[in-house]
Parts: structure tokens; sequence; C-alpha cells
């Protein structure tokens, strides 16, 4: 297609008239895409702090966990703020890639035990009715998992900037992101075995499907033990590791950055049809699915703003989603 594409944007008469559309096309953000942005950037949460605008990284969202003094470990709140800021992020079209951190010494201890509520940890005692209290237990553990949920569905590429330790949940937090850059001190575990739990937020559904390690995935899994960043490399749980924290954030940022670039409607349906191929068995599935969306897609503005850039050589410049 993109090859036909170019042959017709080469043609003399085509060319004038592929040029005079592309500059025509409208290179103002829509107007409720400058309100969605508005309304991210005010949203205010105790457990988060989200910067987006910054000159240096246009078109990047920058999310921390912002309990330094509990080392980012995530209380009752934390949940319904996940979902509801990515949520928001998803939605905002300024947004094009998003860097997730952790402020403070490390990314994140995982799970605050000090926050669960008692009646939801070894039973609800007696007098308390078995099937009424696992029902509350799967409607808790559920709004957990759509925390994490919410940042695998937006269309925008997640990018994980580790560093200190990331403990527990923090696995399924970062088994949910796109993209996963460690600094080298990092310390892992899969610790919910130690408390007597199978981690339940995405840790064991997802990181079968992203590394290529089984045997070192179920050997962590099933001891809870501490791993470094090397052993996560040989799960192929990184795209890289960075010798800082500094530098890995850098990296982080960069990368962001270069996806901002590139068109929405590309990335995101690249996304898309990466998490449907995932799940589902079939090569022709996923290309099936792959054909029905691009129906749609190619016939995006983008797709001659882009090939208009390659011929000139140009940084095309791409509508807000």
């Amino acid at each position: 297609m993109l090859l036909r594409t170019l042959a017709f944007a080469r043609r003399p008469a085509a060319a004038a008239i592929f040029k005079a559309s592309t500059i025509r096309l409208p290179l103002c953000p829509h107007p409720t895409a400058r309100a969605a942005s508005n309304s991210t950037n005010a949203m205010k949460y105790e457990t988060l702090a989200i910067e987006t605008g910054k000159a240096e990284a246009p078109g990047v969202a920058f999310v921390k966990m912002n309990r330094p003094q509990k080392r980012n470990a995530m209380n009752s709140k934390f949940w319904g703020e996940c979902k509801t800021a990515f949520e928001a992020l998803g939605e905002d079209g300024g947004v094009r890639a998003i860097v997730l951190m952790g402020e403070g010494k490390v990314f994140t201890s995982g799970l605050d035990l000090s926050d669960i509520g008692i009646d939801l940890m070894g039973g609800g005692g007696d007098g308390v009715d078995v099937a009424r209290q696992a029902l509350k237990i799967k409607r808790h553990v559920t709004r957990m998992q759509d925390a994490f949920n919410a940042i695998e569905k937006i269309p925008q590429p997640v990018i994980a900037a580790i560093h200190g330790a990331c403990i527990g949940g923090g696995i399924d937090l970062i088994a949910a992101c796109d993209i996963r850059l460690a600094s080298t001190e990092t310390v892992f575990s899969i610790k919910e075995v130690d408390i007597g739990l199978a981690a339940d937020l995405g840790t064991l559904q997802r990181l079968p499907r992203i590394t290529g390690n089984e045997s070192l995935l179920r050997e962590l899994a099933f001891t809870g033990r501490n791993f470094t960043c090397a052993e996560g490399q040989l799960l192929g749980l990184f795209s890289r590791v960075l010798p800082s924290p500094t530098d890995t954030l850098a990296a982080a940022t960069a990368l962001a950055v270069e996806i901002a670039k590139k068109s929405p409607v590309a990335v995101a349906g690249t996304k898309v049809n990466l998490l449907y191929s995932r799940d589902h068995a079939s090569v022709q599935d996923g290309l099936d699915n792959m054909t029905t969306w691009n129906m749609s897609a190619l016939q995006s503005e983008d797709i001659g703003r882009a090939v208009h850039g390659a011929m000139t050589k140009e940084t095309p410049t791409f509508s807000k989603l």
C-alpha cells in the first residue's frame, strides 16, 4: 500500500494534487482535544503526580507514583486513582506516549499491607457467610486488576522507567506496560507467594507472554526470591538496563519523545493489534483483525502526511487524536 501511494505521489500531475491536499490538512488541535489536555492537567491525585506539556518532551505525559515516604506502596486510594488517571490520559489527544516512574529511592515496594482491610485477609471470621465474603473479595480484586488493565487498554504506549526496587504488585504493574527500562541496581521480586498468595493482578497471566524463559519465570514465582536486572534480562523483561536511575529516566523520556513524533493513529493501531495477536492463538485471527482495523486506518490523513514527509525529508506534523 505504501509503495502504491509513493508511486502515485511521484506522478507529475498527481504529485501536485497530493502535495496540495497534504498542505490543506488542518494542523491545529481540535478544541475538544485541547480541553481534554487541560482537564488532565487539572486533575489532582493523592498517590500520583502527573505532568504534561514539558517543552523538552512534547506529547509526553509523566506519571509518577508519589508516596516516597511509603516507598510508593500501593494503598487503597491508589487503585482508583491509577485507573482514573490512565483512562483520562488515554482520552487526551495531546498525549502520544507516557512515562511511568516512582518518586524517591524505589519504583514501588508493592502492596501496602497496612492498608488492606482485615476483612479481606484470612476470611471474614465467625458468622460471616462464605459466599458473600467471596463476592466481596472478588469485587475488591477486580477493582485492583482494573487499575492495571487501564494501562494496557489505552492507545498510547506506556514506558516504565524502573529504579531501586520493584516488588510484588510492582511486577504486575510493569507487566501491563508496553516497554520496560530498568536501572542496573534495581531489585525485583514476585513476592506474593511469601505472604500466602498467588500473584493475582496480571504477573502470572502477562509474563509468560512477555518473557522467553518460562523455567526461570516459574522459579521466581514459586520462590518469591529477589532477582536482579541481569536475571530480568535473561527473562526478556526489559528492553534495556541503564547505569543509573537518571540514565533510565532520560532513556525512557527520549524513547517517549521519539514515539510521540509518529502518527498517533499508526501507534494506536500497532498497540491494539499487538495485544490482539498476543491473546489469540491463530496468526490468521490476527491478520483478519488487522485487515478490519486497516479498513478505516488506511483512510487516515496521517498516511499522506507521513509519505509527504518522507518525500520532502521534512518531519511531518500529525493532528491530535
